[in-house]
Parts: structure tokens; C-alpha cells; sequence
């Protein structure tokens, strides 16, 4: 299983896509999936917020001790996720982190109570697009209000990222990993139905190599109801092996304050194989710096003028999605990112500009000289007569 992983991570890799960069943030924040877009180059991003967590049971084997283990918990912290573009136009650098004080108490092997603050996740990764789709203009469609409004079929094709980082073990006793550091890989998906409908697919696999291993999947889908509202619905699948399975059913909502800032509030509920249950409520925000530059990229064209292209190097997505250019203010371009502008820069002429009231001016003036010049030869002739 672990060559298939591989295999596809660097068969993906070898794709080519174009910029990520986007006018409105593009948050992950606060679903748990990720958009196969990058926040482009230059960019410094930070999503956080608070949360509380109450289980009612858990249930799972410890390979270790060789002992069933049950117990429930209450606990609140914060998730922070630092994000940044760097080198590449598609491939963005992610540091996630948690800090929760957590209070449990146990009913298997023994009755005990267990509290504990600190580090419950710290997490460095990289996810790199490998591939954009493009999707016609249907706006521009002047044929027909049916032609304007069709669906085009190649929305049916996902823009495509990976993901690959380690799970260190920097962590509070109550998280750590009995097998040290482990590996997390991920595969992410994203289709613009619409300008306002976006629907994201994650196919995680975390602790991998590990006795405490789990696959994942989260499907996630967005709807935009106007420029600064927004809306998500998610559902998200944690298979173990020595712990019940998960199926959670999230939903939230966003609002976008200006566009490096934006809002949200979130609630999961989580039920497991063994019809116990916990939920998840949330509230946070995410705020980026931008030190995103334009850049001018000259081009030949067939006919020997130059075009220029005004490119940055380097939305509000919801919630684990990059909605990207549906807040932006513009039409998108299939990809929730910007289009790249072109324009065609003016041909130079060799010859200085005409002056017109000189050329004016100096046309009068030939038209004298030649008026006169009449006038002499006819008084010229008049004289040569009388003689």
C-alpha cells in the first residue's frame, strides 16, 4: 500500500499548473478539508480559533499494554494553522498546531481521572497543485439564453493537489505517539460546479506506517450567497485499526470583513461504530499578510509586437475550501483563482509626431509664394507686350 501512495504522489507531481495567487483570502478555516490551491507566493497567512470538545466514550485496543481502553473526555483549546507561499506559484508550506486542556476520565482497565495541558497537534507539511482545470466563459454566449446557461462538462474535472508532511512528537503526554514521529499524506480535489458552488474531496492518510494508522476521507461543499456570506456542509469518514471508526457530519458559516480577514463559526457531530458520540463547536478567523508583487512578463507574438502580461506572484474559501475568485468580484475562471490580464503594448513609430498647425501654417504660406509667383510672371509678360 505504501508504493501505491507513493507512486501516485510523484506521478502527480510531475504536472504543471499555473498561479494561485488570489485578490480575497483563501482560508481552509472551518471545515476540516483542504483546497488543492496555494495562497501564492509571498504570502504569510495565520487561521485560528477556539474550540470545545465533549466525547461521550471512547472505545479502542491498546497493542502495547494488551488491554481494552474506554473512556470520556471534555476539552477546550485553540487550532492554529500557519500558511505560506514560497518559490512556486503552487506550492505553499503549512505548519498546524493545537494547544487543549483536556479532562478524562477512564472506565477501562481501571476508574482513574487523567487532565492534561498542552500540545495535542504539531504538524509541518507542503502541498503543491498539479493540476488546474480551465472552463469556458458561457457568459460571453450570445447565441442563446440556453448556450449562456448550459453546464460545461469539464467542470466535471477536479483541480488536483498533494499533500505530504510528518507528524512530530513535540506533544503533551496524553498525544504522543507510542511510535514516534509519522508520516501524512494527502490527496485533495476540488470542482467549481458554479461560480457559487464549489465541492472539495480529501483523501487523507495519517500516522501512516504505524500500528496507529487511519485513513480519511472529507467530502465538503460550499455555496456562496452573496460576497461576503457564505455557507458549508461536510462529511468526513476516520477508519482505524484499533479504534471505532468515525462518521462525522459538519456545517458552518463564513463572513468576509475585508479581503485579508475573515470570520467563521462551525459545529461537528461525531458518531462511531459503537453509537457513541461527541460533537465539536468552534469559532475563529483567519488573517493574512500579503507581500504579493506584480510582476510584468514580456512575450513575442506572431506579428513582432510584444504583449505584457501583469502577473502576480502569488475568497474567501470557506471552510477547508478555496472558493477563490467567488468573492473576488470577478467572473472566475474555473479555478477560484484570478485571470492573468493581457495587454498589448503600442507600437513605436521612428518619425517625431506631426505638428498640424505648423504643416497648416506652412501650406498657407506655399500657396502665397505661389500666388505671387504668378502674379510676377504675368506682370512680366504685361511689360514685355508694351515694349
Amino acid at each position: 500500500m505504501k508504493y501505491f501512495y507513493a507512486s501516485i504522489f510523484f506521478l502527480l507531481c510531475i504536472k504543471i499548473s499555473l498561479a494561485q495567487y488570489t485578490e480575497v483570502i483563501n482560508s481552509n478555516r472551518p471545515g476540516f478539508s483542504s483546497s488543492p490551491f496555494s495562497i501564492g507566493t509571498k504570502v504569510y497567512q495565520i487561521e485560528g480559533g477556539f474550540f470545545y470538545n465533549k466525547i461521550n466514550q471512547v472505545n479502542y485496543w491498546d497493542p502495547i499494554n494488551e488491554e481494552s481502553v474506554a473512556y470520556g473526555s471534555k476539552a477546550f483549546g485553540s487550532d492554529i494553522t500557519f500558511r505560506t507561499g514560497q518559490f512556486f506559484e503552487q506550492l505553499e508550506f503549512i505548519l498546524d498546531m493545537a494547544i487543549q486542556n483536556e479532562d478524562r476520565n477512564y472506565t477501562q482497565p481501571d476508574i482513574y481521572n487523567e487532565s492534561g495541558l498542552g500540545l495535542s497537534e504539531l504538524t509541518i507539511g507542503a502541498k503543491y497543485l498539479v493540476y488546474r482545470p480551465t472552463y469556458k466563459d458561457l457568459s460571453k454566449e450570445i447565441r442563446s439564453w440556453k448556450a449562456r446557461h448550459r453546464f460545461d462538462t469539464r467542470r466535471l474535472i477536479p483541480a488536483v493537489g498533494v499533500y505530504a508532511g510528518f507528524n512530530t512528537n513535540l506533544l503533551n503526554e496524553m498525544y504522543k505517539n507510542p511510535y514516534g514521529m509519522s508520516a501524512r499524506f494527502g490527496l485533495f480535489l476540488q470542482n467549481d460546479f458554479t461560480n457559487k458552488f464549489i465541492f472539495i474531496t480529501n483523501f487523507i492518510m495519517d500516522n501512516a506506517f504505524t500500528d496507529q494508522s487511519e485513513n480519511s476521507y472529507i467530502l465538503t461543499a460550499t455555496y456562496a450567497f452573496s460576497e461576503r456570506w457564505s455557507a458549508f456542509i461536510d462529511n468526513q469518514g476516520v477508519f482505524r485499526k484499533n479504534v471505532p471508526n468515525d462518521f462525522q457530519i459538519g456545517l458552518g458559516g463564513v463572513y468576509l470583513f475585508n479581503k485579508n480577514l475573515q470570520i467563521d463559526v462551525s459545529f461537528r457531530y461525531i458518531l462511531d461504530e459503537r453509537s457513541d458520540f461527541s460533537y465539536l463547536a468552534g469559532a475563529g478567523m483567519s488573517w493574512r499578510l500579503d507581500r504579493h508583487k506584480d510582476k510584468i512578463i514580456k512575450n513575442k507574438v506572431n506579428n513582432g509586437e510584444e504583449s505584457m502580461s501583469g502577473e502576480k506572484d502569488g475568497f474567501f474559501a470557506r471552510t477547508g475550501a478555496a472558493i477563490g475568485g467567488l468573492f473576488s468580484g470577478k467572473k472566475s475562471n474555473g479555478s477560484g483563482q484570478r485571470d492573468v490580464k493581457s495587454v498589448k503594448a503600442k507600437q513605436r513609430s521612428l518619425t517625431p509626431p506631426v505638428n498640424k498647425k505648423a504643416q497648416k501654417a506652412k501650406k498657407k504660406q506655399n500657396k502665397q509664394l505661389i500666388k505671387q509667383q504668378k502674379s510676377k510672371e504675368k506682370a512680366e509678360k504685361k511689360y514685355s507686350k508694351s515694349e
